[in-house]
């Protein structure tokens, strides 16, 4: 039984950086180095478009990743984007998932595009034209804070003791940010709550190991590649077994690069996004850790699998007990959406590729989830943050009811 299990581990490891960690890591560095060639124009012009934010908020939304959507937030908390465009936005996101999909199932994420944007447009501008928002508003729960200045100056001060080699060296006369200035109620929200460490040994690491993350991922890529050509990759290389070590290899460094960042929830944070855009070498560092972050979920998701497979007795099983659910598949994946973060999402879309649900209930959690976008909102303004979940819920359970009952008369 020992090696059975172990054996479980080894395949686990190796299919879920091989088949699936290696392409999202190079789909991710190939969107991040899109966004540092933009650094953040698409959200400046949501804010001088009035009348068609709700539409430009769900096209930010589609974008794979949280990015976009999490870089709309502060806009919403400065009064510069209508609730309706948040609520668009969080609609189309299908958070770091969205990377899965894509390169496991490209035909489900044109079709999860799609409808993102059609449903998060639609929803956006019913949600406006009601003016849902000065609803919301009134019940605001923004965070609060008495002395702004003054916070800020403690917050760099304790910073510059950490980041300025010399003492006339400012830290914040350095950065820049996208939706609000340095300084403002925003940026001690999103950026000063938990201030970087560069003494961390996690720091040190994440900020110096991730070339070697970066090379073990070629490796597994040029693999990855092969193995869908259906190429004898042992005989090619003339080592046994090679395939399954570099991809326990793989998974391994996934998890270690992760578990290093931190945070077992959250792929990415606001001040991430943004230190992306202004540097190559943090789009780098943070899609290192936002693909090790989808590697190790990814790998989660496919051992429970085969654990399930392995005790239950066989596939069929396991797949006779999950399709049988019908209709509760579709409220599953709506009520797994619920849950902030993108590490729920990917498991139940590594559990859709394994034949475990059908297309509507996959549709269902990409339009019910908000990936990393809903934290800095939750930090700002939670009762907005609140609403806004409440009112995604209603059309992405709508929209995969009706999905699943068309599946079920083409069947």
């Amino acid at each position: 039984m020992l090696q059975d299990l172990w054996m479980i581990i080894l395949g686990s490891a190796e299919a879920a950086f091989i088949d699936v960690t290696v392409f999202v890591g190079a789909v991710l560095l190939f969107f991040g180095y899109i966004d540092y060639k933009q650094q953040g124009a698409f959200i400046e012009t949501v804010e001088k478009a009035k009348k068609y934010q709700p539409f430009i908020g769900a096209l930010l939304g589609i974008l794979p990743g949280c990015g976009g959507s999490i870089l709309l937030m502060p806009l919403y908390i400065k009064g510069s984007v209508s609730f309706g465009t948040i609520v668009a936005t969080l609609l189309a996101t299908a958070g770091d998932a969205a990377f899965v999909i894509m390169t496991q199932a490209p035909r489900e994420f044109v079709l999860i595009t799609i409808i993102g944007l059609v449903v998060g447009t639609i929803t956006g501008y019913i949600v406006d034209y009601y003016n849902i928002g000065a609803w919301v508003r009134k019940r605001s729960a923004k965070t609060q804070i008495p002395d702004v200045e003054r916070e800020h100056d403690k917050a760099e001060a304790l910073l510059d003791e950490l980041y300025c080699e010399e003492p006339l060296t400012c830290r914040s006369s350095k950065l820049r940010h996208i939706g609000h200035e340095e300084g403002d109620e925003i940026d001690l929200i999103l950026h000063h709550a938990e201030p970087l460490d560069p003494t961390r040994l996690g720091y040190k690491i994440t900020h110096n190991c991730y070339i070697i993350f970066w090379a073990v991922l070629a490796v597994g890529l040029v693999f990855g590649v092969l193995s869908l050509f259906q190429l004898d990759l042992e005989q090619i290389v003339g080592l046994p077994n090679i395939v399954t070590w570099v991809g326990v290899l793989g998974t391994v460094v996934s998890i270690a690069y992760m578990t290093r960042c931190g945070n077992l929830a959250q792929a990415q944070s606001h001040e991430d996004v943004e230190h992306k855009l202004f540097s190559l070498k943090e789009t780098l560092i943070h899609n290192a850790q936002e693909t090790a972050f989808v590697g190790t979920w990814v790998f989660i998701a496919y051992l429970v699998y085969e654990l399930a497979v392995y005790f239950v007795g066989g596939e069929q099983v396991v797949a006779a007990v999950m399709t049988s659910a019908g209709l509760a598949s579709v409220v599953a994946g709506v009520l797994v959406g619920l849950i902030p973060g993108c590490g729920p999402q990917v498991i139940f879309v590594s559990l859709y590729l394994r034949g475990m649900f059908p297309f509507a209930a996959l549709l269902a959690n990409s339009l019910s989830q908000d990936g990393d976008a809903l934290f800095p909102l939750l930090a700002m303004d939670r009762n907005s943050a609140f609403w806004a979940t409440v009112v995604n819920t209603i059309p992405a359970f709508v929209v995969g009811v009706i999905v699943y009952f068309i599946e079920l008369g083409l069947g």
